[in-house]
């Protein structure tokens, strides 16, 4: 099972405060489905462009088709702007 870490301000939206939880998902895209069907709103937040996602401690800006390891760390993270 992939593990699943969510910000403060996500999981006190949506999660009632929970921020590490554990759910079985082969890509970033069915992870995100999970995510919404469980927690309805998440999947709609995650999906607008203001969050990126870090698998494994890499971060992607567009993860959607990225696959997930069976014990993969899956943590969703504010954009970071610059320039």
């Amino acid at each position: 099972m992939a593990r699943i870490i969510l910000t403060d301000s996500l999981s006190k939206r949506f999660t009632d405060g929970n921020s590490d939880f554990d759910i079985v998902a082969p890509s970033v895209r069915s992870l995100i489905r999970e995510l919404d069907n469980r927690y309805p709103g998440l999947g709609t937040q995650i999906s607008d462009g203001t969050l990126s996602v870090a698998i494994d401690g890499d971060i992607y800006q567009d993860a959607f088709l990225e696959e997930l390891k069976p014990d993969s760390e899956v943590a969703f993270l504010p954009k970071i702007g610059g320039g």
